[in-house]
């Protein structure tokens, strides 16, 4: 199996992939400390180009991905009286198997956001 790290952005307002969406990754260690990983833009098809992590990189530990909604949603606003409620969503999660596909998508929309670990 190919072990990697993905992710998927839905706009729930619209209807559509969250196209321009920033993403960091982020390694979290027991005591807590951040260690960032790398920062990705979502595609057109809401999703980034590559695996975030992918084989050799893919270790056992805990992430972070901080997904940077409320610009996404300033820089998409066609209705001036509409503003996000949310601005970074992080998504702490754990990986336990370097065997294994993780993905993790996000539905938002500018007032909340659903999450699970897809397939």
């Amino acid at each position: 199996m190919d072990s990697k790290l993905t992710t998927h952005v839905l706009d729930l307002s619209k209807g559509l992939p969250a196209q321009g969406m920033k993403i960091e990754l982020w390694a979290i260690a027991d005591h807590g400390e951040h260690t960032f990983i790398k920062e990705v833009y979502t595609n057109k098809d809401g999703r980034v180009d590559d695996p975030l992590l992918h084989g050799d990189d893919l270790t056992p530990a805990e992430y972070e991905l901080v997904f940077y909604v409320g610009e996404y949603f300033n820089d998409k606003a066609t209705d001036s009286y509409i503003r996000p409620f949310l601005n970074k969503v992080p998504l702490r999660f754990g990986i336990s198997s370097t065997e294994e596909h993780y993905h993790v998508p996000l539905l938002v929309a500018p007032g909340g956001y659903s999450t699970y670990r897809g397939s």
